[in-house]
C-alpha cells in the first residue's frame, strides 16, 4: 500500500501492520516525516506475518511474527542477532522479551491448532526516535501493547 503525500513532508499514521490493528500512537515514534509511506506485507504467510514500513524509500520498521515449537528458545537462539541491534537487555513482557537499541523481541506461550506453541514478535530496523533511551521505551511500549493483539490475530490462544 502506498500513500502519496503532497510536496511537503507530513506525519504518517499507521493503524494496521501485517493485517493486525495497531495503535498509531505506538508506531508514530518509529517513523520520520516524509512524502511517501509504504507498508509492504507481501512476505506474510499463515502463522508468519511480515511487514516492512518505509518512508520515502527507507526502511524504518521491520515487524515479524512466528509461531514456533514450545521447546525452542527464540530469545537464546537470537541472542547474537540481538547484540547486533545494540545492548540487548531483558524486559518483563509476555513470557520473556529483549529490548535492544534498534529492535526488540517478545515471546508468549500459547496453543495453536490444539498444539502447545510459542508466538514470537520481533521488530528491527528501528532508528527512531534518535534518542536511544526514548527509542528503547517506544520499543517496549509497542511490544507490551502489540504482543497480545498479534497472538490473538494469529489464532494462538493463551
Amino acid at each position: 500500500m502506498i500513500l502519496p503525500g503532497c510536496s511537503s513532508p507530513k506525519t504518517f499514521e499507521v493503524s494496521e501492520l501485517c493485517g493486525t490493528k495497531v495503535d498509531p500512537a505506538l508506531v508514530a515514534p518509529f517513523l520520520p516525516e516524509g512524502k511517501e509511506l509504504k507498508v509492504d506485507d507481501s512476505l506474510t504467510e499463515a502463522g508468519q506475518p511480515r511487514c516492512k514500513v518505509y518512508v520515502d524509500g527507507t526502511l524504518h520498521l521491520y515487524l515479524r511474527g512466528d509461531i514456533v515449537e514450545p521447546d525452542f528458545d527464540p530469545l537464546k537462539t537470537t541472542e547474537q542477532g540481538m547484540r547486533r541491534l545494540g545492548d540487548p537487555a531483558p524486559a518483563d513482557i509476555g513470557d520473556g522479551a529483549t529490548i535492544a537499541d534498534h529492535g526488540a523481541m517478545a515471546v508468549r506461550a500459547c496453543t495453536y491448532q490444539g498444539e502447545k506453541r510459542q508466538y514470537v514478535l520481533d521488530l528491527d530496523g528501528v532508528d527512531r526516535p534518535q534518542d536511544t533511551a526514548e527509542r528503547r521505551r517506544a520499543l517496549e511500549e509497542f511490544l507490551r501493547s502489540q504482543l497480545p493483539v498479534a497472538v490473538e490475530a494469529e489464532g494462538c490462544r493463551p
